[in-house]
């Protein structure tokens, strides 16, 4: 099983009363960001991938909102850049670049090559079709969603792939000229995941493509069984093979001594969370025309909308987030116990954690990666090592050198 370290490095400061009285998280006007905060939390988050790092994690995991504090990284690349070259083996997950939004794929065929580079080849690239308010902050239309993510991808890849020069005429997209210098490293791209929050179309596409499916759901492994069982029969329809390194799974921990502590440290993050980070107004996550007819009438709904709207004009306690496994918590035995369960039952290869959650202090974010990965990750690694997981960067020039740190010569 491979391990990876993920945070959706949310605004954590945001008075309650603010988002109930707005009717949700995503409509907090920007005059609550504080800059000297942020300032702050921005190296905290760095720092704290760079740890998750040092102690064994396999990657290390970056995603992308705009226009809302439920995620500060609205420019994830920046960020990817920075860890490209701080990091040294850990692969650089992004869970990912919403295209439909863009305007310029090719900017972020070049931004992505680059990160590749200099990373020596440690890239692992998320695409995404992004939430509602990804569609409100760009001004795109939902309806095109889709499509629009389906020719920037394809412009992305053939960019990667093609020497140019080439043309492109497409209905979203007309380019006269492509042909970036910046390819990326690994050949003949990097890997590709595409997270999503269940769709029929997306599981389809995946197999088709060969790419990692991501489910990142925020209610945990009991709600989102039955969408990665919908996952794994459209593999068998399809005739693929049943690789648990085919899937990928977001799930909340918290590690401790014991449930006292457990509770002590990770019940108000978690609360602030689900209570105010995940206080959302449905119509901004789920706009009219983002699902298609033939997702709707498989009863696939959006996991986004409907945990708002499980939580709209409701306080989850602390006993009801652990009861539906929104969050693992507990001493090491029980947290271990409890992810072994979810891998008997999704058969999911690559396993994200979110190790930071809500309102959690940088302290208690180290404790509970370090708890993590001293007493939890070992007794996880065998599981799925009778297959191979071909949707992994293999054997890159940051396995074999690094540049030398400039410096001032001796004399």
């Amino acid at each position: 099983m491979k391990i990876g370290y993920f945070t959706e490095r949310p605004v954590r400061y945001v008075p309650e009363e603010v988002i109930m009285r707005n009717g949700g998280h995503f409509a907090v006007s920007n005059s609550y960001f504080d800059k000297e905060k942020a300032a702050d939390d921005y190296n905290y988050f760095i720092d704290e991938n760079l740890y998750a790092e040092e102690l064994g994690f396999d990657i290390i995991a970056l995603n992308e909102h705009h226009g809302n504090p439920f995620c500060m990284g609205s420019v994830m690349n920046v960020e990817a850049s920075i860890l490209a070259r701080l990091s040294k083996k850990a692969r650089i997950l992004l869970i990912g670049n919403p295209l439909p939004v863009l305007k310029h794929p090719l900017r972020m065929a070049e931004e992505l090559a680059e990160i590749d580079l200099i990373s020596r080849g440690r890239l692992v690239s998320g695409f995404v079709r992004g939430t509602g308010i990804e569609s409100w902050a760009t001004n795109t239309n939902p309806v095109h969603n889709r499509e629009r993510f389906e020719e920037a991808h394809d412009l992305v890849i053939k960019t990667w792939t093609t020497p140019g020069p080439f043309r492109w005429e497409g209905k979203h997209y007309q380019f006269r000229v492509v042909n970036p210098f910046e390819r990326p490293l690994q050949a003949p791209h990097p890997p590709v995941w595409i997270p999503g929050g269940g769709s029929v179309e997306q599981w389809e596409w995946c197999i088709n493509n060969d790419f990692v499916y991501a489910y990142l759901t925020y209610f945990g492994y009991m709600a989102g069984t039955a969408v990665i069982d919908g996952f794994w029969e459209t593999v068998e329809r399809l005739g693929a093979e049943p690789n648990p390194y085919r899937v990928a799974f977001l799930q909340f921990v918290g590690v401790a001594e014991n449930d006292a502590e457990a509770e002590k440290l990770y019940a108000e993050p978690a609360q602030y969370f689900y209570n105010r980070c995940f206080h959302l107004h449905p119509g901004f996550v789920g706009p009219p025309g983002y699902a298609s007819v033939a997702t709707i009438r498989k009863g696939v709904r959006s996991q986004v909308r409907d945990s708002a709207a499980q939580v709209q004009g409701k306080l989850l306690s602390w006993k009801e987030i652990l009861d539906r496994g929104c969050v693992v918590a507990g001493s090491p035995a029980t947290v271990v116990d409890r992810l072994n369960d979810m891998a008997d039952r999704m058969k999911v290869g690559h396993l994200m954690l979110l190790m930071h959650y809500g309102n959690m202090s940088h302290e208690t974010t180290l404790y509970n990666t370090t708890r993590f990965a001293r007493d939890v990750m070992p007794k996880l690694r065998h599981r799925f090592n009778e297959w191979e997981d071909k949707w992994w960067p293999k054997q890159t020039l940051a396995d074999i050198r690094r540049p030398a740190p400039i410096g001032i010569a001796e004399e």
